[in-house]
């Protein structure tokens, strides 16, 4: 159904107002009802996630963050969502921008400033981090049109994905309720589950990209293109393996630690991404950059949406973990 959804779309030109319609319209038809991470299925979630992306990043942001909500709160035991609601999973907290949160888990108090809300303008409601008297982080879930809620224009100056408008939002007595007991967030199995979903993401868009290179070449013998497309078909074969194996993984051990899984599919696929972005360039020029503009706003959205990764921090956490777990076992064939 997907597909048939993106047939007659083009999503090039479309705003922030244009994408919250499009994804009020994909709950409607039931199109964000997604298998849940782990529970059987988890190749086919990646692969609708992976499917959006490759259509336009900036919709799959907001259809990501909607979908991964819907999993957290189904994970957390929550009440069922309103129907028809569409929902950002906000959990960013740079040192400026941090929630505090009061009252009783019924009737929970949200105040402060939450930075890169992405589509805050056009969300019914939000899950958000915030922080209790006794410094325990907290999911709370807020509906955005109250009056407690201000959606600013600060915070956003990027090209790539800018129609997420992923700015900050201000909430004063803003009210909501609590998911799950404090520490439940990060805690949970399906944080690293959700974690993976995100380089699901990169690797539909790296491959919508990378798809333009046979169109292009059309037959063309050219020994560098196709030295190109050689290391491309390389890259997304070797990432997509990773993928459908950690999938697998998940599925046979849902309830698992899976942070160094999760950590190892990001770091694959995030230079397998890299590398397509780098081939793809050198081997196109600047022809579709400049009169290409699926290709361009792809190329344009995909550097944005890939620095979700923290690059050698990441890394570094990932050799840490190497040396806890003894992974030079897992180097083995």
């Amino acid at each position: 159904m997907l597909e048939s959804f993106f047939s007659e779309r083009d999503f090039t030109q479309a705003g922030c107002a244009e994408l919250g319609e499009s994804l009020r319209e994909m709950v409607r038809m039931g199109l964000a009802e997604l298998p849940l991470p782990a529970g059987g299925q988890t190749l086919a979630r990646w692969q609708a996630l992976a499917s959006v992306a490759g259509q336009d990043l900036r919709l799959c942001k907001l259809y990501e963050g909607h979908t991964d909500a819907l999993a957290i709160m189904h994970e957390l035991a929550a009440p069922a969502v309103p129907q028809g609601s569409t929902w950002g999973m906000w959990a960013a907290e740079p040192p400026q921008a941090r929630l505090r949160v009061s009252g009783t888990p019924q009737a929970v108090q949200l105040d402060g400033l939450k930075a890169w809300c992405s589509g805050a303008a056009v969300l019914s409601h939000a899950l958000v981090t915030a922080w209790d008297e006794q410094e325990r982080q907290q999911l709370v879930a807020v509906p955005l049109a109250q009056a407690g809620v201000e959606v600013t224009e600060n915070g956003w100056c990027a090209v790539g994905m800018d129609a997420t408008a992923s700015v900050e939002v201000r909430f004063e007595r803003a009210m909501g309720w609590a998911v799950g007991e404090p520490g439940d967030y990060l805690n949970r199995p399906g944080f690293w589950h959700g974690a993976v979903g995100i380089a699901a993401c990169w690797y539909g868009a790296a491959r919508a990209l990378a798809l333009h290179l046979p169109e292009q070449l059309g037959g063309r013998e050219e020994p560098h293109a196709l030295a190109h497309l050689g290391a491309v078909d390389a890259a997304l074969y070797s990432a997509a393996r990773v993928l459908q194996g950690a999938a697998r993984q998940l599925d046979d051990r849902p309830v698992d630690d899976c942070e160094q899984l999760a950590r190892r599919c990001r770091a694959s696929v995030e230079a397998c991404v890299e590398e397509v972005i780098a081939h793809v360039g050198r081997a196109l020029g600047a022809g579709p950059y400049c009169k290409n503009a699926r290709f361009a706003r792809l190329a344009a959205d995909l550097p944005v949406f890939l620095r979700q990764s923290h690059a050698e921090r990441d890394l570094a956490v990932l050799g840490k973990l190497a040396i806890d777990h003894d992974s030079t076992r897992d180097w083995r064939l």
